[in-house]
C-alpha cells in the first residue's frame, strides 16, 4: 500500500516536472528570430503551466527584458525569474524584448487558446471567438485538449469545427478527408467558407470529391435556416406593421379619419420612452433594466392626450370632410416635427435596451433569434388581445361600434358622440405611441421616425378591410413575411415597388379589402 502511494506521487512530480517551463523555453521565446521563437511558444503553450502562462502573457504585455541570454519579468520596479519567480536584480543595461507583428499575433492566439480552458464559460466563447481565424496546425494539440474537457454543447460544436478546419490544411491526405467529412455536418455559415477557400486550393481528387459532397451538405443545411430566418423576420416586420397600423385601424378604419399626423404620435411615445429612460438613469439607476415597464403606460398616455387635444382642437370640426382632415394631419405633423426638434434637438436619441433584451438565442447555426425581437412580438400580440376586447367586450367598444354605424341612432339613444369621438381618437393615439415604444428598441429616435411607417400602415389598413381588426393581422403579417422573401431575391428597393404593385391590383380587384365591413350599409 505505501509503494502505491510512493509510485503515484512520484508519477505526479514527474508529470508536473515534464509541463514545467523550463529555462530553455525561456530564452527560447525571448531571444533570437521571430520564427524561431514562434515554434518554441507554440510548443511550450501545448502543455503549459501557471508559470508559462504567466510568462507568456508578460511577453504580450511588454513586460520582459534581457541581458545576454538571461530574461526577466518585470513587475513595476522589480524583476523576476521567470521560471524561479524569485526576485532578482535587474541590470541597468537590460534591452526590453521586442515583438513583431507576427510574433504578437502568435501571442494573443496562444493566450486564447489557453483561456480555452478556464472556468468562466465566457473567457472560453471569447477565446473560441478570438481563434476563429486561427488554423495553425500547431494549435491542434490545445485545441483538441479543449474539445475533451468542454461541457457546454455549443462550445464544444465550435471546437470541433476548429479542429476540423486546422486538420483541413494538413499534409496528411486522410486527415483532411477526415475534416471533410465532420465539417459536412456543421450548420455553420462559416464552414462554407472555410470549405470553399481549400478547394481553391486543393490539388488531390479524392479531397476535392470529399469537399464538394462537404459542401453540398453545409448548404443544405444552411438553406433551411435561410428559410426558417426568412419567415421570423417577416414575422417580426409583420409585428411591427400591426402595431404601428393597429392605431390607425380606429382612427382611419372605424372613424374614417385620414390621419397623417399618426406616425408623429408614434414619435412622441418614442420620445416619451427616452424620456423616462434618462428618468431612470438619473434617479433610479439600480431599477433601470426595469425602465420599459414604467415607459409602455406612459407612452401610451403621452400619445392619447395629444391625440385627445388634436381630435377636440382640430378633428372634431372636419369629420365627412376627408381633404380637409387629409391637409389639416399632415400640417399637424410638420409641427409635432418641428417641436420636438425644438425641444430635443434635430439629431436621433439613443434608447438603450434592458439586460434581458440584450442577445438572443442561437436556433441554428446561422439562425439567431433576437430577444428584442421576441419582446415586441409578443407585445404586439398582448396589444391585439387588449384592442380585440376592448372593441368587443367593453361598454366603450359597443359605443365606439355604434357610433361607427350609424351615428344618428346611436346619438338618440343617449350616447354622447362628440364623447365616444374623443375616446376612441385618443385610444387609437395610445396605441401609436405603445407603436413608438416598441420602435424605439429596435432603432434609432428621432424627429423623422414616423415617416418611415405612415404609408405601410395605411397600406396594412386598406388591404386588410378597413374597419377589420382580423383583416389589419392578416396584411400586417403577410405583407411583413412577402416582403421579406422578396428582399432576398430582388433586393430592398425592388421588394418595395413589387408588394406596392401587388396591393394595387389586390386592391382594383377587391376593393374592399381581405375581410368586408358586414352590415345593412356593407356594398354587394
Amino acid at each position: 500500500m505505501l509503494f502505491r502511494h510512493l509510485l503515484l506521487i512520484a508519477t505526479l512530480f514527474i508529470a508536473s516536472r515534464a509541463y514545467a517551463l523550463s529555462p530553455e523555453e525561456v530564452k527560447g521565446m525571448a531571444i533570437g528570430e521571430t520564427e524561431a521563437r514562434v515554434e518554441v511558444l507554440n510548443k511550450a503553450a501545448a502543455n503549459a503551466d501557471e508559470k508559462t502562462m504567466a510568462f507568456i502573457q508578460a511577453l504580450s504585455d511588454d513586460a520582459v527584458k534581457t541581458r545576454g541570454d538571461k530574461v526577466y519579468v518585470v513587475k513595476g520596479d522589480k524583476a523576476f525569474d521567470p521560471v524561479t519567480g524569485a526576485e532578482t536584480p535587474l541590470p541597468a543595461d537590460a534591452e526590453d524584448v521586442i515583438n513583431p507583428n507576427l510574433m504578437r499575433s502568435e501571442l494573443d492566439n496562444a493566450l486564447a487558446a489557453l483561456k480555452l480552458f478556464s472556468k468562466d464559460e465566457k473567457v472560453r466563447r471569447d477565446a473560441i471567438k478570438t481563434l476563429g481565424s486561427d488554423n495553425d496546425e500547431a494549435r491542434l494539440p490545445l485545441i483538441e485538449k479543449a474539445y475533451a474537457a468542454e461541457t457546454v454543447p455549443q462550445l464544444k460544436s465550435q471546437l470541433e469545427l476548429m479542429r476540423a478546419a486546422i486538420l483541413l490544411g494538413s499534409s496528411d491526405k486522410a486527415k483532411r478527408l477526415e475534416a471533410a467529412a465532420q465539417l459536412s455536418a456543421s450548420k455553420n455559415p462559416t464552414t462554407k467558407t472555410v470549405l470553399l477557400e481549400r478547394l481553391a486550393t486543393e490539388t488531390d481528387a479524392d479531397v476535392k470529391v470529399a469537399l464538394q459532397a462537404a459542401l453540398s451538405k453545409v448548404d443544405a443545411s444552411l438553406a433551411w435556416g435561410d428559410k426558417l430566418g426568412a419567415i421570423f423576420s417577416g414575422i417580426s416586420l409583420g409585428s411591427i406593421l400591426l402595431l404601428v397600423a393597429l392605431g390607425l385601424a380606429i382612427t382611419y378604419g372605424l372613424m374614417g379619419v385620414i390621419n397623417m399626423a399618426h406616425g408623429e404620435l408614434m414619435m412622441i411615445g418614442a420620445y416619451a420612452t427616452y424620456v423616462v429612460q434618462g428618468l431612470f438613469q438619473k434617479y433610479l439607476p439600480a431599477a433601470f433594466d426595469w425602465y420599459l415597464l414604467a415607459a409602455v403606460p406612459v407612452a401610451f398616455m403621452a400619445s392619447a392626450l395629444m391625440g385627445a387635444v388634436l381630435e377636440r382642437s382640430v378633428i372634431r370640426f372636419l369629420y365627412g370632410r376627408p381633404l380637409e382632415t387629409l391637409l389639416a394631419t399632415w400640417g399637424i405633423s410638420l409641427m409635432l416635427q418641428q417641436l420636438v426638434r425644438s425641444i430635443f434637438g434635430a439629431q436621433n436619441v439613443g434608447v438603450e435596451n434592458p439586460v434581458w433584451m440584450s442577445g438572443g438565442v442561437q436556433v441554428l447555426g446561422n439562425l439567431s433569434l433576437p430577444y428584442n425581437r421576441l419582446v415586441i412580438i409578443a407585445f404586439a400580440a398582448a396589444v391585439l388581445l387588449g384592442v380585440a376586447w376592448l372593441i368587443s367586450r367593453t361598454r366603450l367598444g359597443l359605443f365606439v361600434r355604434g357610433v361607427t354605424q350609424n351615428r344618428p341612432i346611436a346619438s338618440c339613444m343617449g350616447v354622447n358622440t362628440a364623447r365616444i369621438d374623443t375616446y376612441a381618437f385618443a385610444l387609437g393615439s395610445g396605441i401609436a405611441g405603445l407603436a413608438g415604444c416598441a420602435l424605439s428598441q429596435v432603432g434609432n429616435v428621432g424627429p423623422d421616425l414616423g415617416q418611415g411607417y405612415i404609408v405601410d400602415s395605411f397600406m396594412v389598413v386598406v388591404l386588410g378591410g378597413v374597419g377589420q381588426l382580423a383583416g389589419t393581422v392578416y396584411a400586417a403579417l403577410g405583407l411583413g413575411i412577402l416582403n421579406k422573401f422578396l428582399e432576398g431575391w430582388t433586393g430592398a428597393v425592388l421588394a418595395k415597388i413589387a408588394v406596392l404593385v401587388f396591393i394595387i391590383i389586390f386592391i382594383q380587384k377587391r376593393p374592399q379589402g381581405i375581410f368586408a365591413m358586414k352590415g345593412r350599409s356593407a356594398e354587394a
